[in-house]
């Protein structure tokens, strides 16, 4: 058999950097073989300046709003942003089989080889099925009324079915956020499908915390224009993930996506509740585009919690480019070492999404991809820092 032999400043294997001069060997399809010192391994190695690393994981996203890209002004709070999002997907194209088309292109050229997506529709059944990515698939539910609950679970649970039948076992209905869910629907969600992985938007703004602590705040008015009455809504006293994170099962495991209101007390709780196993996804981008503002990524680091990285969707940011994130991350975090974001970036997002017996690393019979980072300085990434998918 004919093997491939890659090479560059720095091999990142998912976990580690491999020592100097290794060289990483694959089958022509991808499957990992060994990674070897250059000594060993035999003629034709190609070489590529920079990193050479996994397939990236793109642990957040929404596929089937790609055809909302530009559509959403950017700054306009998180409010604001949910009720254009609301009131102008369905009209912003008619593209948008083509949308979701190129967007998947985008991921692939950038090096993302498997996405945990959000589903409110089986539009993007379509162009799943092609298997040009790998895709976990998250089915999210809405409803903050509990006399609703059963009328809305049914729904997602349609929507499941579809994308059950098409891939076996790599679907999970999941809620939105604490304050778009009941609490008879948070029982259902829980409820269903055990032992697979879940999602979920969790403080992407102070707002949200202020409603569950007062039952007060901005997001009133998102409720008003939905028309929705939240009169009964007191709050709970506590902060929003702490309200709502006992109904999630300790065997389950949960991604919660943007954390830009995260703070120790809230990490100091979830360790106390002994609850799910918790990624917290970063999708720095996208944050900047609705609000500006970051999550506090030092705290979440120190604290030792799993970290992946999202994009989004594209009517939330300019790009789907996992690349793009982690240059923001380290803009913004300096201390943020090339090695650690990687590691978010591919063996942490692969075992959030349970994709990590074949993606996410270099391991000995893996096929997650080979991508090259070019335009470093020094190991750390620049403007100008490019990935391209090799396998």
């Amino acid at each position: 058999m004919t093997y491939r032999k890659f090479k560059a400043d720095y091999l990142f294997t998912g976990k580690e950097t491999a020592g100097h001069d290794s060289v990483l060997i694959t089958t022509p399809e991808g499957m990992v073989q060994d990674i070897v010192p250059a000594a060993e391994a035999g003629p034709d190695v190609a070489y590529y300046p920079g990193w050479l690393t996994p397939g990236f994981i793109n642990c957040h996203c929404h596929l089937e709003l790609s055809h909302m890209r530009g559509v959403v002004p950017e700054g306009t709070g998180l409010v604001d942003f949910l009720t254009s999002v609301i009131r102008r997907r369905g009209g912003a194209s008619e593209n948008t089989g083509g949308a979701m088309e190129a967007a998947e292109q985008e991921m692939r050229d950038g090096g993302i080889v498997a996405v945990g997506d959000i589903c409110n529709t089986a539009d993007t059944l379509v162009q799943k099925k092609n298997g040009r990515l790998h895709y976990y698939n998250f089915i999210e539910t809405v409803g903050f009324i509990d006399q609703g609950a059963s009328m809305r679970f049914a729904g997602s649970k349609a929507v499941f079915d579809q994308f059950e039948r098409a891939f076996p076992g790599k679907n999970s209905i999941v809620p939105h956020a604490p304050y778009s869910v009941a609490p008879t629907l948070f029982k259902m969600i829980a409820g269903h499908a055990a032992g697979r992985p879940l999602s979920m938007h969790n403080q992407e703004s102070g707002e949200e915390n202020t409603f569950f602590l007062t039952g007060k705040g901005d997001f009133l008015r998102l409720y008003e224009a939905l028309g929705v009455d939240v009169s009964f809504f007191a709050g709970t006293g506590k902060r929003s993930l702490e309200s709502v994170l006992p109904y999630f099962h300790k065997d389950r495991s949960l991604i919660l996506v943007h954390n830009v209101a995260t703070t120790a007390g809230d990490l100091a709780n979830i360790q106390a509740q002994q609850g799910p196993l918790l990624y917290f996804c970063l999708c720095p981008n996208a944050n900047r585009y609705i609000s500006g503002e970051l999550p506090d990524v030092e705290l979440l680091r120190r604290s030792g919690v799993m970290l992946v990285l999202g994009t989004d969707s594209l009517a939330s940011n300019h790009q789907l480019d996992i690349l793009a994130e982690m240059k923001t991350l380290q803009h913004h975090f300096p201390l943020l070492e090339t090695a650690t974001l990687l590691e978010w970036a591919t063996a942490n997002g692969a075992a959030a999404l349970g994709l990590d017996s074949m993606l996410g690393s270099f391991g000995k019979g893996t096929q997650p991809g080979v991508v090259s980072i070019s335009n470093v300085d020094q190991g750390r990434l620049t403007a100008d820092s490019r990935a391209q998918r090799l396998l």
